[in-house]
């Protein structure tokens, strides 16, 4: 029951990149980035995983990424479907082509997770510093009734940008603590010649500092987590402000509204580590060339899994 679990998010598109992002190569004998998540998430201790995909995407995972996951790790795996843990009497909007985002994945995953969690994406890499920071935190929180303890890792937006076009970040607040005070989800962040900008309408862009703290969507959860995304899934759908053709139900938004109410207090975890991301092609060749600097450097071997 006090077993830590990572959760990968992985039934994303990649419409942007011009495929299946996932699973392709960028390390120097073929692994992906997942590849360099889990080999940090088994450092870190952590035996349990669960992949959030697609079902048309069932058969590539597994034969690039599940068969080998399975040999260091349980492995479970949660679909994420348009028509999933929806509300009843909802349905789906005829226009409606891709799944309802981030929060909808982590809500999926309650009937495998009974204990404490980890959250990441599949397309991200993080760094051995910050999946050991997250998972030696969340495996000395408890669970609590009426306040829920969760945590996460903060890099620094400066450094997390795409010089090919904008990106979502999850900007925070933070109290001198070290706590989270909010967490707002900026779907359009974008560097230009004068400075770091956002906007929501396409129109008017608003200023960041490259030093302000971003989401990168690896959080530690506590199963409290669940009820929440239920009730707020509901009231999201239910929100005539919701474009229910494309909006998505963020769970870095739901943090945010947590650590808003009071009623969850989010550690914020601060890394040195270098965050990798592939959101466009073009950021592939800046990718491979941050691995390769970190295998010259001694912080991974040249081969992750030497015995597959």
């Amino acid at each position: 029951m006090n077993e830590l679990t990572l959760v990968i998010m992985a039934a994303g598109i990649g419409s942007r990149y011009g495929g299946l992002k996932q699973v392709d190569p960028i390390g120097p004998n073929g692994e992906i980035i997942i590849d360099y998540s889990l080999y940090d998430a088994r450092r870190a201790g952590i035996e349990r995983v669960v992949f959030i995909i697609r079902h048309d995407l069932e058969q590539i995972f597994k034969e690039k990424i599940g068969r080998r996951a399975e040999n260091y790790f349980k492995v479970s795996y949660v679909y994420q479907e348009l028509n999933m843990a929806l509300p009843e009497g909802f349905r789906v909007p005829a226009d409606r082509t891709k799944p309802w985002g981030t929060g909808q994945a982590i809500l999926l995953c309650q009937p495998v997770i009974s204990g404490n969690f980890l959250v990441i994406n599949a397309d991200d890499f993080y760094g051995f510093e910050a999946i050991k920071k997250l998972a030696d935190y969340m495996r000395q929180v408890k669970e609590q009734p009426d306040y829920y303890h969760y945590a996460m890792v903060g890099y620094r937006l400066g450094n997390t940008l795409s010089e090919h076009g904008h990106v979502a970040r999850g900007i925070c607040q933070i109290s001198e603590d070290g706590y989270l005070l909010d967490l707002r989800e900026r779907t359009k962040v974008q560097k230009f010649p004068d400075g770091i900008k956002y906007t929501e309408d396409g129109q008017t862009w608003y200023p960041l500092s490259p030093d302000d703290i971003a989401s990168m969507n690896i959080f530690g959860l506590t199963p409290s987590i669940f009820p929440e995304l239920k009730t707020r899934f509901h009231q999201f759908l239910s929100d005539p402000n919701t474009n229910l053709s494309k909006s998505e139900f963020y769970i870095p938004e739901v943090i945010g509204v947590l650590s808003r109410e009071k009623k969850a207090r989010v550690k914020v975890l601060t890394t040195e580590e270098r965050w990798f991301g592939v959101t466009y092609q073009q950021d592939r060749p800046w990718v491979q060339q941050g691995i390769r600097k970190l295998i010259e450097e001694g912080k991974y071997p040249e081969k992750l899994w030497e015995n597959t």
